[in-house]
Order: structure tokens, then sequence, then C-alpha cells
């Protein structure tokens, strides 16, 4: 059996290295106007940075990633349906209350960054920039 013993400089490598993976550094795209638009196979947008007012699709415009190992359970807001939406008094150690789906009628203000796990974005309107990570 082998042992590998890293120093300390690697140690921190490799965090950091993991952290910024999780922080969009798989790359990143620019979408605009009416585009829409996938992470790579395997991968998700995990932070959103509006250019200029941006409105999503109703259907379609943010979807949150539910069904990978990764998510873990937990919840994004999104287009698709609302996170952390059960009754106030029924919440969860996952679950929270008061959550709601994210429609047409929602412009994110330019200069603001969401954060989360989605695997897809579609724009009525506006610009942003869209990070990849695992």
């Amino acid at each position: 059996m082998e042992v590998q013993i890293k120093t300390k400089k690697q140690n921190k490598m490799a965090i950091t290295q993991d952290t910024a993976y999780s922080f969009g550094q798989l790359g990143s795209l620019f979408l605009d106007a009416s585009g829409a638009a996938s992470p790579p196979t395997g991968k998700v947008f995990v932070a959103i940075t509006f250019l200029a007012d941006t409105v999503f699709d109703a259907s379609g415009g943010l979807v949150a990633d539910t069904t990978s190992a990764a998510n873990l359970g937990l919840e994004y807001a999104g287009t698709e349906a609302a996170a952390h939406n059960l009754s106030d008094g029924s919440e969860t150690a996952i679950s929270g209350s008061g959550g709601l789906q994210i429609d047409a009628s929602n412009t994110f203000p330019k200069g603001v960054t969401i954060y989360g796990r989605y695997t897809e974005i579609d724009l009525t309107s506006g610009m942003c920039i869209a990070y990849i990570g695992d």
C-alpha cells in the first residue's frame, strides 16, 4: 500500500482548484436578447451575471438542476417550479417556505449575480454571462 503525503502547498492548490470549479472556472458564455443556452454535458451554470436588465422566458427560461447526484436534493429558484414553497410552518431540514416561481413579469437588474445549479437558460430580453461549473 502506497501512502502519498501532500505538502501544504499541494493541499492548498487542490482545495483552491475544487473551489474554483464550483465557481465557474470551467468557462463561461455570453447570451443576449432572445438567446438560449445549455452547459456542456455533465456540467451546470453555477452563476449568472446580468449585463442589462434581463427577463427569462416563462417556460424553460431558468431551469434548475433537480436530478443530478451533485444537487443533493437542494432547491433553486427557477421558471419551472417554485423552490422552497412549502406552507408556513411546514419547513423541513432541506425545504423552506414562501418561495415563488420566476415568471415573465420578473426582471433581473443589470449588475446582479445569481448563484445556483442551472441546466438551461433562455432569455426573453437582456444580456448575461453564465459561468460553467461542476
